[in-house]
């Protein structure tokens, strides 16, 4: 039994002395393990932010952020050669030398604020034909006043994103292809059109041969005063077709505007013309009237007044679309020839002209409402049998009301007789409780009749409508 308790007690002094190494053990290994930590920390340095960047730079995005795929255009794809000819231009070229109308451009004929012109031709040798090639800038805009001579167009009131000018540029690329060919159509002279394709128009090329373009109205030499006057007449001629005929105002109309070709006047750059329709017409037409006056005058001949042309460019006249009448027209009306001639046409041009009840100024609906308002009949458009009739019915409703006002006037004067004759006489009770049948009967058939009267000058519902919707939309 002692030697078995001896050795119980030794294994457990080995146990025990085992543990104890063990822990000896353990605080080494964390000594080790903390200065080899230490000795890390001391070794590493914190990193600079040059560093960092460098680390991480093909990681870190420097581009503003865009959601869908990138597109990434080259410079080169829309340069310009003369402010027109780009990649997009040459690609519409393309596609109307495929179609066969001209294989060749030679050259620029002229450039302008809208649109440079090249001369183009076909090869085969049997085609005489000469074409004038219009491409409109569209990346040097300097005519940037177009949206006037395009708001207020009929033909052109679904037309969006007018801000943009490329789109802008197409709309006044068909907008003076539609007026050629309307005015091509009636025959009145002008270059033929040929084909539009996005902004660039092909139409005829007015020339006097070896590569010699036909001369505009200002460069033209004349031969005498016959032939200024002869001019003078054809290019009023033109107004009045261009209006009666093709509906158009030119709003351009100048020497610049015009070409003398195979000694005949014609009309071109029509790609601001607008329709009378247009609330600006008869202002461009007061502008295209002076414009050619004024270039005539300095021509050392008399010219005729302004409204005089006006009425004849913008009235039915009752005479034939014929040179001899239309010319006989012009010979019996009288010339401009004193200074109050003048001051006249100063005051024809600031008037307010209105051609129908649209065009109503909020200051026109008070005097339009009392019957007064001067529309100058006389000068833009007849008047309907209608509105003769609301005339005359308003002249009679003021010889009328004059004449009730002056029998009422009487009226008193004789009351105030009588009162006076007659003071001693007891008033009579006041009032429609006291009133006899035949003077209630009088007195009804009086209301009715002013009410009828009051109705025939009335102002009508849509136009007290469309003055209040003016006014709400003004605030």
């Amino acid at each position: 039994m002692i030697a078995d308790d001896i050795s119980q007690k030794l294994e457990e002094f080995d146990l025990s002395d085992s543990d104890s190494n063990s822990d000896t053990e353990y605080e080494d290994e964390t000594e080790y393990t903390r200065s080899n930590q230490a000795s890390q920390f001391t070794v590493s340095k914190p990193l600079e932010k040059e560093d960092i960047v460098t680390k991480y730079a093909d990681k870190i995005k420097t581009e503003p952020f865009k959601k869908g795929p990138q597109v990434t255009k080259d410079r080169a794809k829309r340069a310009t050669v003369e402010q027109v000819l780009d990649a997009r231009t040459l690609r519409f070229l393309g596609k109307i030398f495929r179609s066969g109308l001209i294989t060749r451009i030679n050259g620029c004929i002229s450039t302008g604020k809208e649109a440079n012109i090249y001369h183009g031709t076909h090869d085969d040798e049997e085609s005489t034909e000469e074409f004038a090639v219009k491409i409109y800038k569209t990346s040097i805009l300097v005519f940037k006043d177009r949206k006037r001579y395009v708001d207020g167009e009929f033909r052109f009131r679904n037309t969006k994103d007018q801000g943009n000018p490329r789109k802008m540029v197409k709309i006044w690329a068909e907008k003076e292809f539609r007026n050629l060919n309307r005015i091509y159509q009636s025959n009145v002279p002008c270059p033929k059109p040929y084909v539009i394709k996005s902004h660039v128009l092909v139409m005829e090329y007015l020339t006097e041969g070896d590569d010699q373009p036909s001369p505009k109205l200002k460069d033209y030499p004349f031969k005498g005063i016959n032939d200024v006057n002869k001019y003078y007449h054809e290019m009023l001629i033109c107004m009045r077709r261009l209006f009666q005929n093709c509906r158009l105002v030119h709003a351009d109309l100048s020497e610049y505007n015009s070409i003398v070709h195979k000694d005949k006047l014609y009309i071109i750059d029509v790609s601001q013309s607008v329709e009378p329709d247009h609330p600006m017409a008869l202002d461009f037409l007061r502008m295209d009237i002076k414009n050619v006056n004024d270039y005539f005058s300095r021509q050392n001949i008399d010219v005729y007044p302004e409204k005089s042309i006006f009425t004849f460019v913008t009235e039915p006249l009752g005479i034939e679309d014929s040179e001899e009448d239309l010319n006989a027209y012009l010979d019996s009306t009288p010339l401009k020839t004193t200074k109050d001639q003048e001051i006249e046409d100063e005051i024809f041009r600031s008037l307010h002209l209105v051609r129908s009840l649209k065009h109503l100024d909020e200051r026109d609906f008070q005097k339009f409402s009392e019957g007064g308002v001067d529309t100058m009949r006389e000068l833009v458009a007849p008047a309907l049998p209608s509105e003769e009739l609301t005339t005359a019915t308003v002249d009679d409703n003021k010889e009328q009301d004059d004449n009730t006002s002056n029998s009422e006037s009487d009226e008193e004067s004789e009351k105030s007789d009588e009162d006076s004759s007659d003071d001693e006489e007891q008033a009579k009770p006041k009032g429609k409780k006291y009133e006899d049948k035949d003077e209630k009967k009088a007195r009804k058939e009086a209301t009715k009749l002013a009410k009828q009267e009051k109705r025939k000058t009335k102002m009508k519902k849509h136009v007290k409508k469309k003055l209040i919707n003016k006014r709400k939309s003004g605030k």
